[in-house]
């Protein structure tokens, strides 16, 4: 009985990642390609295959990227960034969209430094990124401080702490092993 329910376990040790990452590359595959794809197939009908809604996806935001660099619609879209950027309620989803956004795929990228805080009046430490080193823009008392995001193990969400600056060690961890780290529960190192 014990080797049955050893074999079992093993079973499901080894099908649930894969399971899991099989489910959540379909799902993101039907929403990619639904987002234009949709809008084909009711004109392709039966000739619509799967994935031609993906490539035109690829191809209209590298056009749409392209195109942000020539002067006539560059312009445009500028225009329209300053617009949604002055309209009431618009402007904070806006911003903190935008904000997101170019904290991952920017040139400036937020989760870069990897930090250790340690929790007041402990032992404990936690690790966290720098996610601005200018807290003196926002609040200016805080000038020697750094915002320092926590994220939550086994979640998206996570808090943000300002922190003095002589109170973070910068370690030498890439980001992306570091949220591994931290979203896992400290299971998975790399």
């Amino acid at each position: 009985m014990k080797r049955i329910l050893k074999n079992f376990v093993n079973g499901i040790l080894l099908i649930v990642p894969i399971a899991a990452v099989i489910y959540v590359v379909y799902k993101m595959f039907v929403f990619f390609d639904g987002l234009l794809g949709n809008y084909l197939r009711s004109y392709m009908k039966e000739d619509y295959i799967p994935g031609i809604g993906i490539i035109l996806t690829i191809l209209s935001i590298t056009l749409i990227g392209w195109l942000s660099t020539q002067f006539i619609l560059g312009s445009l879209f500028r225009f329209i960034d300053r617009i949604l950027s002055k309209i009431p309620i618009v402007k904070t989803i806006y911003s903190v969209i935008k904000d997101t956004v170019h904290s991952f795929l920017g040139e400036k990228k937020s989760f870069s430094k990897v930090v250790l805080i340690k929790q007041p009046n402990s032992h404990l430490t936690s690790v966290g990124f720098i996610t601005s080193e200018n807290v003196g823009d926002f609040y200016n008392e805080y000038k020697e401080y750094v915002a320092v995001y926590i994220p939550q193990t086994f979640q998206v969400a996570g808090f943000t702490f300002l922190v003095p600056k002589d109170q973070v060690t910068v370690i030498e961890v890439k980001a992306e092993d570091a949220m591994k780290f931290v979203l896992s529960g400290g299971m998975t190192s790399k």
